[in-house]
């Protein structure tokens, strides 16, 4: 089978290479799965960098993100049969509850093999079943920004209609937070450097945009547009130079999902910021299945359509690495193996 690997992280867009492999045979309670659609994460930009924070397997098939369908099951399998369209979950085993001191080394792309392949063998509780009114290629991109987004909202923030959230930029995990928090009546504030992208993000229903680069106070602008209570969460994806206005922008107990490190690690974090807001902070990684069948029911019950920036095919794949390397996307990034 045709598969994309990366012999070492580090070396590059420029290193991952075009391969044949085995095609792989599912055992117990395992499915096989023809791949269909890849989406892009940050995090993958980081692993051919080689500036992601976990270890990262040699020659590793890249991408946490896919969809396809089952075309094999192994024994013992009970949660989908053959002709499902599913999608992988970020980790492999984390079905439930609080994650386990090992649910990183189960992660798609980076401790274990991704979806960067005609096929994969994935755990039975490892897959979710995509909403019947997306195509593979929407469902591709749900994994890992979708339920990350999830998971900071409703099972971290517990938000509900009238609160308030706080997006950073239009990437993959603050669109879908964008699009997740409108189908639940919660206000949006979301930043960006570019105009033209808060346009389009008012066009999905944020309900403020601000422009960073012109209000360097963004937290400032953030409290003025709640009345100056504050906002009651921010989904936290900067890092470095916006923690400390991410404290800011929150009201007094206020809460924080903390993601990522887009424009490198929060080192100005302190506890000061944490008890003058009294604030509650949680560092978000993914989330489980049950995180994500429950954010698919969401989905389908309010027909949510992912934000798809641009698809790429199979033999563009370095392209659409560099695409998301330029920064000029706005939501999702795909690559269509068929």
């Amino acid at each position: 089978m045709r598969a994309y690997q990366l012999p070492k992280g580090g070396a590059g867009i420029d290193a991952l290479v075009k391969v044949e492999r085995p095609k792989p045979k599912p055992t117990y309670r395992q499915v096989l799965v023809k791949v269909t659609a890849c989406s892009l994460n940050f995090r993958d930009l980081g692993i051919v960098r080689g500036t992601y924070r976990l270890p990262v397997s040699e020659n590793v098939i890249p991408l946490s993100d896919g969809a396809g369908e089952v075309i094999e099951v192994g024994e013992g399998v009970r949660r989908v049969k053959v002709g499902d369209q599913v999608a992988g979950t970020f980790f492999q085993r984390w079905h439930a509850g609080e994650p386990g001191p090992d649910t990183h080394l189960s992660a798609l792309g980076g401790g274990i093999d991704g979806m960067l392949a005609e096929y994969v063998v994935l755990e039975e509780e490892g897959v979710v079943k995509i909403p019947a009114h997306l195509s593979l290629e929407e469902g591709a991109t749900l994994p890992c920004a979708a339920v990350t987004a999830w998971h900071a909202m409703v099972e971290h923030a517990k938000l509900i209609a009238g609160s308030t959230v706080l997006l950073q930029g239009t990437g993959g995990v603050s669109i879908f937070g964008l699009q997740l928090a409108k189908a639940m009546g919660v206000q949006v504030i979301i930043t960006s450097s570019s105009d033209d992208k808060l346009a389009r993000a008012k066009q999905l229903g944020a309900d403020h945009g601000i422009n960073y680069k012109t209000t360097p106070d963004w937290d400032k602008a953030a409290v003025e547009l709640t009345g100056g209570r504050g906002v009651d969460c921010v989904v936290e994806v900067g890092g470095a130079g916006t923690i400390a206005r991410s404290f800011g922008s929150i009201r007094v107990g206020g809460k924080i999902g903390l993601i990522g490190g887009l424009s490198g690690p929060a080192t100005e974090l302190n506890p000061g910021m944490i008890l003058a807001k009294r604030a509650n902070v949680q560092g978000i990684s993914v989330g489980s299945t049950q995180m994500f069948d429950a954010m698919n029911r969401a989905i389908a019950a309010n027909k949510l359509k992912p934000a798809i920036d641009k698809v790429f095919g199979f033999d563009e794949v370095q392209a659409a690495y560099k695409h998301m390397a330029s920064s000029a996307h706005f939501g999702k990034i795909v690559i269509r193996l068929a």
